[in-house]
């Protein structure tokens, strides 16, 4: 090619691409006709000068959800694109994806077992209201503390019941006891057991996973002795329901599941739809051993945190 003709096409490039001119303008600059100038941008992309590319967020986020569905054996994976790797902006997001797909899938009938936090409150704020009939809607766990810190419990149950045209069934109890000895009594009650029964019997469940940390929502509790802690820390990754699990999936501490109230993990491996909401880099560990554990066959999660899945799964597989 010549030298002349290159230096144009060249700088028609640079003008179109760069600099964001018209082709009219163009014309002017180079003192060409304008369909030259269409020419010069068609042979600056013929001859390799300029390359496009389309990055397709969507196309990213579906990759990544069919990675996670194929790796951790899961019936579908949601992975939503956020625009900042944030905590709230993370929740939000999810929460409007959580809210979306449950709509979807709910049917007459059907018995949704919910838990407490910010999390799953973030998706019950999204749920729209459906037209179905028998649905029922029951507490997966307890929540009652002598804390002030608020867990949405009651705020998400009703809006749940709100959402699906039902009077939600709440567990008015603790998520952990001081002795197994209580949490036998507080089982053995009728009312209390034909909740727990109904959680049981649900084949929806909905919950998010807890970081092991001091700030995060369970531990402001009140329900942990220091001994409690120290067998979590450096050992436990995450608890869903309260129940603490390591990076395995195993549950850490049998003492404290002991005096645990609420759904066993093992039955949230029998739902049809056993769905979990997280995100963000302190539940990246917990989401992990929680998918290891499969303890949830759908998962809604970022593309952040999918990603970061992805490559911790590389990592553990060298």
């Amino acid at each position: 090619m010549e030298k002349d003709k290159l230096s144009k096409i060249i700088e028609a490039a640079k003008l179109y691409y760069l600099l964001d001119y018209n082709q009219h303008d163009i014309a002017k600059v180079l003192g060409v006709s304008r369909p030259t100038v269409s020419r010069l941008l068609q042979a600056a992309k013929s001859e390799g000068i300029v390359q496009i590319t389309i990055k397709d967020p969507m196309e990213n986020v579906e990759s990544l959800a069919k990675a996670l569905e194929e790796i951790f054996g899961l019936k579908k994976a949601i992975v939503v694109s956020i625009p900042q790797y944030e905590g709230a902006i993370i929740k939000t997001f999810l929460g409007e994806a959580a809210a979306a797909f449950l709509n979807e899938i709910v049917v007459d009938g059907d018995i949704i077992g919910v838990t407490w936090g910010t999390t799953i409150y973030h998706a019950a704020v999204e749920l729209k209201q459906k037209a179905v009939n028998n649905v029922k809607v029951v507490q997966l766990k307890g929540g009652v503390s002598h804390s002030e810190t608020n867990t949405y419990a009651s705020e998400i149950l009703y809006l749940f019941g709100k959402a699906f045209n039902t009077a939600p069934h709440y567990l008015p109890l603790p998520a952990i006891v001081d002795h197994p000895v209580v949490k036998q009594a507080m089982e053995a009650d009728r009312h209390i057991k034909r909740i727990l029964d109904l959680g049981k019997q649900a084949n929806i469940a909905m919950f998010t996973v807890g970081p092991v940390r001091e700030e995060s929502l369970l531990f402001q509790l009140g329900y942990f002795s220091q001994s409690d802690l120290d067998s979590l820390y450096g050992k436990a990754v995450g608890d869903i329901c309260s129940r603490f699990f390591d990076s395995d999936g195993m549950i850490c501490n049998e003492s404290l599941n002991g005096r645990t109230l609420g759904i066993d993990l093992d039955e949230l491996k029998r739902k049809d739809h056993s769905i979990l909401v997280a995100g963000g880099q302190n539940k990246i560990e917990g989401i992990y051993g929680a998918l290891k554990g499969c303890y949830a066959n759908i998962l809604v999660t970022d593309h952040f945190t999918a990603q970061f899945l992805l490559e911790k799964i590389g990592e553990n597989t060298r």
